[in-house]
Formats: structure tokens, C-alpha cells, sequence
């Protein structure tokens, strides 16, 4: 079994990461004591309150994210997952438009219209009908536009491959462009949260045991909405930085409007 790739979650968010700890703040307290038990009980009331609508925010917007993975022996050109919804011809993302923002694309691989035209690869290894970055290039950014604001309530991405070009790693932004600053191409210097873009959730399918094979992923939010946007921006990452191959062979990518 080959070693695993050194790319963490951290490694992915930057400046943005997730995973640290928000620094704590120093807190002024006046010397007497009358002073000091009002403090207390109006941080007590701030505490309070910032709980109570951190769990309003909590129960409103929380991105979850479904994985599932079929292994060669059982993958078929259906994409029949457990748990996964399998590709649509007909979803919202049909008739959106993809475009490259900053990535360079394999020489091999099929147009990046393959994302969205309904055409799934029947095989582990068939570059014509995947859509997948240039050896060696540590990933990239993809735009999709759905022609008109939605209300989103899934995007799922689909991948097949043999080897470690199975496995999906990206960071999904979106976005109703209508910020002031929007910047429909961020490239890939610049934080798509200075420039309109929100933060949806980080998909990171990698496990401890073989890559191969079919994957299936699904994001959605319990209220049955990840909001109403036009525009979703893939910041794509290798898989794996131990040789030239570690980008992603992305079959398909779906987009379920809400009902």
C-alpha cells in the first residue's frame, strides 16, 4: 500500500483555516466590587445571547457533506451509491456553464462541458470522459454559473478511477453575486471571502485504505437549502503531492435545486 499524501485540512483553508482556536480576547475589569459583579452579569447576558443565537445559526445553516465510495469490483456506469444520490441528466446544473478560472487542464482530458453533460465513463480509466487538471499542477478553480439565482439544496460530485485519482478534495464557494466587490474569477492569489464569495464546506473524501474506485459526494443542509446563489466556485487540490498524478478524475458534478 503506497503512503498517504502529506495535504491536511489546514494545509487546504490557509489563512482561512477551520481548524485552529479563535483567540481569546482580554476582558477590563474596574477595581471595586459593586463594578465588577455588574460586569459579570452583563458578560453573563452577552454569553447568553451569543449562545443562543450561535445555535439559531447552528440549526439554520449546517452544511453536511455525504460520502460514498463504490470499490472496483462493485462499480458500474449507473454511479449506484448507497447513500449517494446517483447522477441526474436532468438537474438544475444541466444547463449551467462551466468555465476555468485558474487551473491548467491535462492534455487528456475530456472538455470541462463533461462535468455537466450527462455522459458518465462506463470504465476505471477513461480520460475522455472525465475532466481532470495537468499532471504535476497542484490543483485549480473552477466556475459554474446556472444562468439565473436558485435556491441550492444539493450539489453532488461524482469521480472514477482506478488509483489515487479516484478521491475528491475541494473547497466549494458560492455566491448570488450581488456584493458590491464580487469578483466573478478570483484567481487563485486572491480569498474569495474579500471579493462576494461564501465559504460552503470543505470535501475531503481520502480514508486509510485503498483510493480506487467510484466516489459519490453529497452536500445539502437539514433545512433543505444551502441558500440561493448563481454562482459556485470549485477550488480543486490534489489528492496525493508523491508523484505527478494526484488530480482528480471528476466524472460529473449536479446540481439539485430546492422543491
Amino acid at each position: 500500500m503506497k503512503s498517504k499524501p502529506e495535504i491536511s485540512l489546514c494545509d487546504l483553508c490557509g489563512s482561512l483555516c477551520l481548524c485552529g482556536e479563535s483567540p481569546s480576547e482580554a476582558i477590563y475589569h474596574r477595581d471595586t466590587e459593586v463594578h465588577r459583579g455588574y460586569t459579570e452579569k452583563i458578560q453573563h447576558f452577552v454569553f447568553t445571547i451569543s449562545t443562543l443565537l450561535a445555535l439559531a445559526i447552528s440549526v439554520h445553516a449546517q452544511p453536511r457533506v455525504t460520502i460514498d465510495h463504490n470499490q472496483e469490483k462493485t462499480a458500474t456506469a449507473e454511479f449506484k451509491f448507497m447513500r449517494v444520490p446517483s447522477p441526474a441528466r436532468n438537474d438544475a446544473g444541466a444547463k449551467a456553464t462551466f468555465r476555468i478560472v485558474d487551473a491548467e487542464v491535462d492534455g487528456n482530458s475530456a472538455d470541462i462541458s463533461a462535468l455537466n453533460d450527462g455522459i458518465l465513463p462506463d470504465g476505471e480509466d477513461q480520460a475522455r470522459r472525465n475532466f481532470f487538471l495537468n499532471q504535476g499542477t497542484g490543483g485549480g478553480r473552477l466556475l459554474m454559473d446556472l444562468g439565473s439565482e436558485i435556491d441550492v439544496a444539493q450539489v453532488n460530485s461524482y469521480s472514477w478511477h482506478s488509483s489515487s485519482r479516484g478521491p475528491q478534495i475541494y473547497r466549494l464557494w458560492a455566491s448570488d453575486g450581488s456584493a458590491a466587490n464580487f469578483n466573478l474569477e478570483p484567481k487563485g492569489t486572491i480569498d474569495p471571502a474579500q471579493c462576494g464569495w461564501k465559504s460552503i464546506v470543505i470535501v475531503d473524501t481520502r480514508t486509510d485504505e485503498e483510493d480506487g474506485g467510484q466516489y459519490g459526494v453529497s452536500i445539502n443542509d437539514a433545512t433543505g437549502s444551502l441558500g440561493k446563489f448563481r454562482y459556485l466556485l470549485f477550488d480543486l487540490y490534489p489528492v496525493e503531492v508523491s508523484d505527478n498524478f494526484g488530480n482528480t478524475f471528476y466524472s460529473e458534478i449536479d446540481v439539485v435545486a430546492k422543491k
